[in-house]
């Protein structure tokens, strides 16, 4: 198979990082809108960034002409989960910015670069790498520690009046860094199973949040079917926009809509 592909493309195989892979998320040259950073916990839902929800907000933010940058602390992940056990690899570590590399197909920088000088908003998907990687919120709860730099981010882009995005579990960062903030992570009971992370909306109060209850998808009956409408919380004081993504147990169509809620508010946030 490689023979029949050319000398330029067997060489860019054997090297694993094709020509120009450094420019991935800006090779399309064409005139762009806000500037937006997403920030990555790992690769993977037990141990770092949830892929399809990573991958909803990229694709979401290029509908949206959006010029896009990716950063990932440069530490250790808590611990490495063998996700097809679900269990703790104990054996293992890895770098949070090496694992978030893979996401960001090899273009990625460490979040100690991050500015709010280059960047309109910033974006954190969810995934258990941020309650174990971007804070210790999966082990303390209430009494977590938000890494340095995510901090710094957090509040150097509220400080700036500039928006700030989360999903699914990452909402907690910004109840804990900024208080008073407005998030959702969906509902606050698990309606059998439906939210199994339900507690989590009574922790962010605890963390000094204010929770307010959203759905992933609410439909309603139209002239000849039922017509989806997909939610994201704005707080408005804050520039901060949440929506529960893969806290709720519902098709995959609904969660990448729902993200694609938040970012339409964040990239509208900008004026961009």
């Amino acid at each position: 198979m490689l023979a029949a592909c050319g000398p330029p493309f067997r060489a860019a195989l054997r090297r694993a990082a094709p020509p120009g892979i450094a420019a991935f998320h800006s090779s399309a040259r064409r005139p762009r809108g806000a500037r937006v950073a997403v920030v990555l916990s790992g690769c993977g839902v037990y141990d770092g960034t949830e892929i399809h929800e990573a991958s909803a907000i990229l694709v979401h933010l290029s509908r949206g002409g959006a010029e896009v940058q990716m950063y990932a602390p440069d530490v250790p992940q808590m611990h490495v989960v063998d996700h097809s056990k679900g269990q703790p690899a104990e054996a293992e570590s890895r770098n949070v910015l090496v694992e978030s590399a893979r996401i960001a197909r090899g273009k990625i920088t460490s979040l100690a670069k991050l500015t709010t000088a280059d960047h309109d908003a910033v974006i954190f998907p969810g995934g258990f790498g941020a309650a174990k990687n971007l804070s210790t919120f999966a082990v303390d709860g209430k009494d977590c520690k938000v890494n340095r730099e995510v901090e710094r981010v957090l509040k150097d882009f509220h400080k700036a009046g500039k928006p700030i995005g989360l999903c699914c579990i990452s909402p907690v960062l910004a109840a804990k860094v900024l208080s008073g903030a407005e998030v959702t992570v969906g509902h606050e009971e698990e309606e059998g199973g439906k939210w199994p992370y339900a507690g989590t909306a009574g922790a962010i109060k605890e963390l000094g949040g204010k929770h307010c209850v959203k759905e992933v998808t609410i439909s309603f009956p139209a002239v000849f079917s039922l017509t989806s409408f997909h939610e994201a919380h704005v707080d408005t004081k804050n520039k901060v926009v949440t929506t529960p993504a893969f806290m709720c147990e519902t098709e995959l169509h609904h969660i990448f809509d729902g993200i694609g809620a938040m970012v339409k508010n964040v990239l509208k946030l900008t004026g961009k």
